[in-house]
C-alpha cells in the first residue's frame, strides 16, 4: 500500500508542470509588462509622429508626444506599432523561460456553444452598461473626437481600435499575465479555481486602471468587462474567445460613436 501510494503521489506531482515564472518572477513580470505597455505606446507615438506629423525635423520629443497623441493617424499607427512590440516581447519572455507559446497563452480552438453563451453574456452587459451610461449622462468615448477629426482614414482608426488593440490587450492581460499569476497556485488546494479567481481579479483591476483616458465610472465598467473576458477564457480554455468578444465590444462601441456623430 505504501509503495502504491508513493507511486501515485509521484505521478500526481509529475503531472503538474512547474510554473514558468516564480512568485517573484510573476510580480516582476506584471510590473514590467505594465511599464512595457506604456513604453510601447510612447515608442509608437514617437515613430508614427516622426513619419506623419509635419515639421518634425526641429520638433522636440515633447512636441511629438503632445501633438501625436491627439492625431488620429499617429495614434492609429502607434497602436499597430505597439502591438508588434508587445507581441514580440511576450513571445520572447515565454520562449526564454522554456515555455510553449501557444499552450501558455491558450491559443487554441473553443466550443461554439460556449462561445455563443459568452456572447449572450457580453450582450447583456453591453445593454445594461449602455442603459446606465444614458441614465448617468456619461460620454465615455469623448476622447475619440480629436482622433476621429484628425485621422487620414476612419478605417485606419477602426482597424487599430477595434481589431488590433483587443488582440494585444488580451494577449497580455488574459494571456501572459493571467497565466503567470494563476500558475502560482498550482501546489495549493483547489488550485485551479483559486488561481483563476486571483488571476482574474488582479489582471482585471490592472487592465482597467491603465486606461488613463477614462474617468472613474468608465474604469469601474471596464473592470466588469475584463472579468467577463476572464470568465470567457476560463470557461472556454482559450484566449481566442476573449479576443473575439473584445473585438465585438469595441466594434459595437465604435459603431455607436459613428452613428451618434453622423
Amino acid at each position: 500500500m505504501l509503495k502504491k501510494a508513493t507511486t501515485a503521489s509521484i505521478k500526481t506531482t509529475a503531472s503538474k508542470p512547474a510554473p514558468l515564472f516564480s512568485r517573484l518572477g510573476a510580480l516582476l513580470l506584471v510590473i514590467g509588462m505594465v511599464v512595457t505597455f506604456f513604453i510601447s505606446q510612447l515608442i509608437g507615438v514617437y515613430i508614427a509622429g516622426k513619419l506623419i506629423l509635419p515639421a518634425t525635423k526641429n520638433a522636440t520629443m515633447g512636441d511629438i508626444f503632445f501633438f501625436g497623441s491627439n492625431d488620429g493617424t499617429v495614434v492609429s499607427l502607434s497602436i499597430i506599432i505597439g502591438c508588434v512590440l508587445l507581441v514580440a516581447v511576450s513571445v520572447l519572455l515565454i520562449r526564454v523561460r522554456g515555455g510553449n507559446v501557444r499552450k501558455y497563452l491558450a491559443l487554441q480552438p473553443f466550443s461554439w456553444s460556449v462561445g455563443i453563451g459568452m456572447l449572450g453574456l457580453l450582450l447583456m452587459f453591453m445593454i445594461g452598461s449602455q442603459a446606465l451610461t444614458y441614465l448617468l449622462n456619461e460620454s465615455p468615448l469623448v476622447f475619440v473626437d480629436p482622433l476621429y477629426q484628425s485621422v487620414s482614414s476612419v478605417w485606419l482608426l477602426i482597424f487599430a481600435m477595434v481589431i488590433v488593440a483587443p488582440i494585444y490587450e488580451e494577449l497580455i492581460f488574459r494571456g501572459l499575465l493571467w497565466s503567470a499569476i494563476a500558475e502560482q497556485f498550482s501546489n495549493v488546494a483547489n488550485a485551479e479555481h483559486r488561481g483563476a479567481i486571483v488571476a482574474s481579479l488582479v489582471t482585471s483591476v490592472i487592465f482597467a486602471v491603465i486606461h488613463l483616458q477614462y474617468g472613474i465610472y468608465e474604469i469601474g465598467t471596464i473592470v466588469v468587462l475584463a472579468l467577463i473576458f476572464c470568465y470567457a477564457r476560463i470557461k472556454s480554455g482559450s484566449l481566442v474567445l476573449p479576443m473575439l468578444l473584445h473585438v465585438v465590444n469595441n466594434g459595437a462601441a465604435m459603431a455607436q460613436y459613428l452613428a451618434e456623430i453622423s
